[in-house]
This record gives C-alpha cells, sequence and structure tokens, in this order.
C-alpha cells in the first residue's frame, strides 16, 4: 500500500483514467463492428451515418492519448474506403 500522499494521488487518478479509457475504447470498437455490419449487410446510408460516429470516436481516442495516431489513421482509412467501395 502507498505510503505518500502523492501516490495515493497518482493511484486514483490511474483508477479514474483507465476507467474512462476503458468505457471510451469498448464504445469505438462497437461503433467500428457496426460499421463493418453495415458494409457487410449492404446499407449504405447506415454505414456512412454510423462511419460519422466511428471517426468522431477515433479522433477523440487520439486526443486522450488512448489510441496512437497512425493506428486511428489507419482504421479510419479502411472503413470510409469500405464505405466508399458499397456506395460506389
Amino acid at each position: 500500500m502507498a505510503n505518500h500522499i502523492q501516490t495515493k494521488k497518482r493511484i486514483r487518478q490511474t483508477v479514474k483514467r483507465k476507467l474512462r479509457n476503458s468505457s471510451l475504447r469498448s464504445w469505438t470498437r462497437k461503433t467500428v463492428i457496426r460499421v463493418r455490419a453495415a458494409v457487410e449487410s449492404g446499407d449504405a446510408e447506415s454505414a456512412q451515418s454510423v462511419l460519422k460516429v466511428a471517426v468522431k470516436n477515433l479522433d477523440r481516442m487520439v486526443t486522450k492519448d488512448i489510441l496512437k495516431r497512425q493506428t486511428a489513421s489507419r482504421t479510419i482509412s479502411r472503413l470510409t474506403k469500405a464505405v466508399n467501395k458499397l456506395s460506389a
């Protein structure tokens, strides 16, 4: 167990960040799965609308340092390419 005040504070901060990061991560995964499911079903309109939400969530994860910039960019690129291919 931590003895110093600062160490106890860091533990509290870590727990708080871990909860926030895990919830954002799972929410983003769900949106990405929804985009892929819409692409597989062939529904272009819902894929386009869910793609906007997924891109927004991925960008938010980058700004909060939960996800690396290149990883988010790669995921966004692949999803966008799939949706555009469906629309065309």
